[in-house]
C-alpha cells in the first residue's frame, strides 16, 4: 500500500504539494522538488528532475535518519568541539577535543574551503546546495531535537560544512592520522616543546594505536567475477567494506534517480550527496582500502643558527608560521581563546612525534599529503555513478584521479571484471627512493631528504595533479575470470596475472598476503564456476582461516594437557558464528601471543607460494612449544578473570546495543582471517561491543532484466535510537539474511513497506 507522508504543519501549503514528473521539467530554477520513496528497512529511493532537487531529497532523508550524527561531525570539522563541550572530552576517534579543534581549524581554513568549492562542477555544487537546503528543512521541521544532540551546537549547515566534511574524508589516509603530531609541533627550547616532550606521552600512545588500527577499521573485501567463472555467465560483484559503525565513516544506504540521467543505488558516507559504493543498470563497483602511500615525510636539515629555519639546496629558509585560534569552554561556561602556531616547509606542515619524529636543534620533519590538493573526489564519484559501462567507469577514474586512498573493483553487464589500484599516490619512483630515502626508516613510513629540492615529488604533465603518478603507471587489471582484494598490495589481485614491478609507494610484491586474501584465493581457486550464493557464503560462513593453518598443531600440544582451554579448542567448529563456542575466544587469545613469536611458522613465507605460506606451528622448536603452552595458560587466566563461562557462545559475547536492546553479531578479527571481519572492544565482564567491520553488504549480478542485487546495511540506516529503523537491518544481518534490493520503479512500488514523501521548496 502506498502512503503519502505529510510534512510538518508549519510549512506552507505550497511546499506540501505533490509534484508529478511532467511538472518537474517546468519547475523554475528557484524551486526544488524531490520524491522520497521508502521501502523495507526505511531505505530511501530519492527521485528528482535535477541535481538540486536530488540533493534536496538526500539531505532531507539523511536528516530524518541521522541528524545527530551529521550535526556532531559538523561541529568536529569546524573545530568547535571545545567551544561547546570543553577541551578534555574525547571525540569518537579518541582524540581530545582541543587537539581535534586545532587540527581541523588548520585543515579547513577559509582559503582551503573556498578553493575546493571553486573547483567543483556546477552539477556537484547543485547537489551540495540542495543537500544543505534539505537537511536544514528537516531540522527546521523538528519540534524537539533528539536527546542525543539536544544542545546548542546543533545548527543549520552550509555548503562550507559539506566541503569540510569532504576534506576530512580526503586526509583520513594521510595527515588525518597525524593530528596530534601536527598540533604538537613546536620549536625546541620553547614552553610548547617542553609540554610536548613531558606531558603528551599518553595522548601519543593513543594516537599510535589509532594509526595501527586504521587499516582494520577501514578494511574491506571485494570479489569481481567475470563471465568465464560465473555460474550464469553474467558477472558478479561482492562488496564487503569494513568501516566504522559510528561517526563520520558510517555508511548510508539509498537510491538516487534523475530520470534519463542517473539511476544508482548503494551506500554513501555522511554528508556526501552521491553513492560511494553501489551499482546502476549496467555497472557495479566497490572499494577496498589500498596499501599505496598517500603521503611522505621529509627530514629537514635545520639552520644551526635557528631551529625555525631549514636548509634547502644549501640556502637557509624560514619555516612559514600560521597562528590559529579556537574558543575553549571553561568550567564556568565562559569562552577563552586558545592559539597555536603551526609551522610549514615547502613540503608541508611540520609534525612532531616524541621518540619518533623529534624536532630538535638539528632536524625537523615535514609531512606532504597528496590528498590535500585532491579537489576532484566528488566529481569522481558522481562520474562513476553515471557510468554506463566499464570503459566509462575506468576512463573517469583514469582521467580524474579523484579516488583518495582506496582501490576500485567493478563488473559490468557484459561479463567483465576490473581491478584498479588508481588513487592519489606521490610520484616517487624506485630511483628517487634509492637516492632520497633513509633506508633505516624502511618502507612503512616513507622518509625523504628535505634538504634537496631534487627529492621533491616528480611532476608528470599527464597526471591529474602535480606530484602524483599518472593513472597509466598504476596497477590495473581487466579479466573475464576474476579479480579480488582484501587490503593487500595489488600483487595478487589474480595470481594468474601478478601485478609487479611498481614503486614501493604504489604496490609491493613478494610480501606475505593477509589471511583474508588467502582465504578468498583458496575459495576462488576451487574448480567449477562461482555463484552469487558462493560469494555470499564467503562472508556468512564465518570461517576462521587461520584456524585451518594452526589448529592441528595446537591440538597436538593439547594431547598432553587437560583443562578447559584444550577442551574448548577441541569442541570448537573453527568458525565465528553466533553458536561458536569458547574455543573461538581462546583461539583469539592464543594467536594474539603466538603471532609475535619469532620463527613460529613450520613453513615460513615463500614469495613463490604466497597463497599457502606461512603455515603450521614449528613444534620441533622448544621455544615455540613453550610459547604455545604459555599462551594456553594465559588464555585460561584471562577468561577466568573476565568471568566467561565455558558454555557461553560467541553470540553471548559479541554484539551491539541499540535503543536499549542488544543484537548478537557474528564475524571476528581480520587478523585471524575471518572474511566477515569485525572489530569489537571489551566493555565489561568479557562482553564485546562491535565498533567497526562489515558495514554495507552487496552482491550484484546482471541478467536480461537488469541488475539483480542483494544486500543490507549491517548497522541499519538510522543512528537515532528512537527510529524504528535503528536496528532492523542489524537483526537481519545477525540472522544472515541477504534481502533483495528494489531497484526498478516496479520493484520499489511493489515493496510491502512502500511510503512516499513529496517535497517542494525554494533555494
Amino acid at each position: 500500500m502506498s502512503i503519502s507522508k505529510p510534512l510538518s504543519k508549519s510549512c506552507c501549503a505550497a511546499l506540501c504539494l505533490s509534484l508529478s514528473v511532467s511538472a518537474w521539467a517546468q519547475t523554475p530554477a528557484s524551486e526544488v522538488s524531490a520524491e522520497i520513496r521508502r521501502t523495507t528497512f526505511g531505505v530511501p529511493h530519492i527521485r528528482a528532475a535535477d541535481e538540486r532537487g536530488l540533493g534536496y531529497g538526500i539531505g532531507y532523508a539523511y536528516a530524518q535518519d541521522n541528524l545527530c550524527l551529521l550535526a556532531n561531525e559538523v561541529v568536529t570539522v569546524n573545530g568547535e568541539r571545545s567551544r561547546y563541550f570543553g577541551p578534555e572530552q574525547m571525540t569518537l576517534e579518541e582524540r581530545d577535543n582541543l587537539s581535534s579543534d586545532l587540527f581541523f581549524t588548520w585543515l579547513n581554513t577559509p582559503q582551503a574551503v573556498a578553493a575546493f568549492w571553486q573547483a567543483q562542477t556546477p552539477e556537484v555544487r547543485d547537489l551540495i546546495e540542495g543537500y544543505v537546503a534539505g537537511y536544514n528543512r528537516q531540522l527546521g521541521e523538528r519540534k524537539n531535537l533528539p536527546e542525543q544532540c539536544d544542545n546548542p551546537s546543533v545548527r543549520p549547515i552550509t555548503t562550507a560544512d559539506v566541503v569540510k566534511l569532504t576534506r576530512r574524508l580526503l586526509v583520513e589516509g594521510g595527515v588525518g592520522q597525524f593530528g596530534e603530531a601536527l598540533v604538537a609541533a613546536a620549536p625546541p627550547l620553547t614552553a610548547s616543546h617542553a609540554t610536548t616532550k613531558n606531558l603528551e606521552a599518553e595522548r601519543f600512545a593513543v594516537a599510535s594505536e589509532r594509526m595501527q588500527r586504521f587499516a582494520l577499521d577501514r578494511g574491506s573485501n571485494a570479489v569481481a567475477i567475470g563471465s568465464e567463472r560465473s555460474q550464469t555467465g553474467h558477472a558478479i560483484l561482492l562488496a564487503n567494506p569494513h568501516f566504522p559503525w559510528v561517526g563520520g565513516m558510517r555508511f548510508y544506504q539509498m537510491q538516487l534517480t534523475i530520470p534519463g540521467k542517473l539511476d544508482v543505488m548503494g551506500a554513501a558516507l555522511p554528508g556526501l550527496p552521491m553513492i560511494n559504493i553501489g551499482f546502476n543498470a549496467n555497472v557495479a563497483w566497490t572499494h577496498t582500502v589500498d596499501t599505496s602511500r598517500h603521503f611522505t615525510l621529509y627530514r629537514l636539515e635545520l639552520d644551526p643558527k635557528d631551529p625555525t629555519r631549514y636548509l634547502l639546496d644549501g640556502q637557509s629558509r624560514a619555516l612559514e608560521k600560521q597562528t590559529l585560534t579556537v574558543n575553549v569552554k571553561q568550567a564556568d561556561g565562559s569562552l577563552v581563546p586558545v592559539s597555536r602556531t603551526f609551522y610549514s616547509s615547502v613540503f608541508g606542515p611540520v609534525v612532531q612525534w616524541p621518540g619518533k619524529l623529534d624536532w630538535d636543534n638539528h632536524v625537523a620533519f615535514s609531512l606532504r599529503d597528496a590528498n590535500l590538493n585532491n579537489d576532484r573526489v566528488l566529481q569522481q564519484w558522481y562520474a562513476m555513478n553515471q557510468a554506463r559501462n566499464l570503459d566509462a567507469l575506468q576512463t573517469s577514474v583514469n582521467t580524474l584521479q579523484g579516488i583518495p586512498w582506496v582501490n576500485t573493483l567493478a563488473v559490468d553487464d557484459q561479463g567483465q571484471a576490473l581491478y584498479m589500484n588508481v588513487s592519489v599516490v606521490p610520484y616517487v619512483d624506485k630511483a628517487k627512493l634509492a637516492a632520497c630515502s633513509d633506508p633505516r626508516a624502511g618502507l612503512e613510513m616513507i622518509l625523504l631528504d628535505g634538504s634537496r629540492s631534487a627529492c621533491d615529488w616528480t611532476i608528470d604533465p599527464s597526471a591529474a595533479q602535480p606530484g602524483i603518478y599518472p593513472a597509466s603507471q598504476l596497477p590495473q587489471l581487466r579479466r573475464n575470470d576474476y579479480v579480488q582484494h582484501s587490503n593487500d598490495s595489488a600483487w595478487m589481485a589474480n595470481p594468474n596475472a601478478p601485478l609487479s614491478g611498481f614503486s614501493p609507494l604504489i604496490s609491493q610484491d613478494g610480501q606475505p598476503l593477509g589471511p583474508r586474501a588467502r582465504f578468498a584465493l583458496q575459495r576462488l581457486s576451487q574448480p567449477g564456476r562461482v555463484s552469487v550464493a558462493d560469494l555470499q557464503g564467503m562472508v556468512m560462513d564465518d570461517r576462521v582461516y587461520l584456524a585451518g593453518q594452526v589448529m592441528p598443531d595446537l591440538l597436538t600440544v593439547c594431547e598432553a594437557r587437560q583443562g578447559p582451554v584444550c577442551a574448548s579448542l577441541k569442541a570448537w567448529d573453527q568458525q565465528a558464528n553466533l553458536n561458536s563456542g569458547m574455543g573461538l575466544v581462546h583461539f583469539q587469545n592464543i594467536m594474539a601471543q603466538l603471532l609475535d613469536v619469532p620463527e613460529v611458522w613450520r613453513v615460513p613465507f615463500n614469495p613463490a607460494d604466497p597463497q599457502h605460506t606461512p603455515r603450521g606451528l614449528d613444534l620441533e622448536q622448544p621455544a615455540v612449544v613453550e610459547a604455545v603452552q604459555h599462551a594456553l595458560q594465559a588464555s585460561a587466566a584471562t577468561v577466568a578473570e573476565q568471568g566467561l563461562a565455558p558454555e557461553m557462545t560467541w553470540g553471548d559475547i559479541q554484539g551491539v546495543n541499540s535503543a536499549g536492546q542488544r543484537t548478537p553479531i557474528h564475524g571476528g578479527p581480520a587478523t585471524l582471517g575471518v572474511y566477515n571481519a569485525m572489530q569489537s572492544v571489551p566493555v565489561e565482564g568479557g562482553i564485546r561491543e562491535v565498533v567497526s567491520g562489515t558495514s554495507y553488504l552487496q552482491t550484484v549480478t546482471f541478467d536480461e532484466h537488469g541488475p539483480q542485487a542483494q544486500g543490507l546495511l549491517a548497522f541499519s540506516i538510522a543512528s537515532d535510537p528512537a527510529s524504528k529503523h535503528s536496528r532492523d537491518q542489524t537483526e537481519a544481518f545477525s540472522n544472515k539474511q541477504w534481502p533483495r534490493l528494489p531497484f526498478t520503479e516496479a520493484q520499489i512500488k511493489a515493496d510491502p513497506q512502500y511510503e512516499l514523501t513529496t517535497l517542494r521548496g525554494h533555494l
